[in-house]
């Protein structure tokens, strides 16, 4: 097993994206363009969460963990205006924003303990 499958914010961002993908696999009205860059987005989180809990660095570490928490903020965005525009739910809105948030909060919390140790 690799360490990124053991932290909790990685599984989480596993598991969005899995909901993501099937979000944007089966709904054909939003646009192609709006589903690429939420689905890079989104992507984005998992991937920089993995590759960043391989560097030794710390500040290599935290460089990924932030690109993570943008790509999160970015998606809530995104979220936000396909709930405006009416091409997902309100349930939809409110499970996948607070997966988001729930995730930006986990990275924060590790960038900023990544940080107080290159002290």
């Amino acid at each position: 097993m690799f360490t990124f499958e053991n932290l909790e914010v990685y599984k989480r961002a596993f598991a969005q994206n899995q909901k993501i993908y099937r979000l944007l696999k089966t709904d054909i009205a939003i646009p192609r363009y709006f589903k690429d860059q939420l689905g890079r987005a989104s992507l984005s989180i998992q991937l920089n969460i993995a590759e960043g809990s391989g560097r030794f660095a710390k500040k290599d570490r935290r460089n990924f963990f932030v690109t993570a928490r943008s790509s999160a903020l970015e998606c809530a965005s995104l979220i936000e205006f396909l709930f405006v525009e009416r091409e997902i739910s309100e349930e939809q809105y409110r499970e996948l924003r607070a997966s988001y948030e729930e995730q930006s909060k986990m990275l924060y919390t590790m960038i900023k303990n990544l940080e107080e140790k290159s002290q």
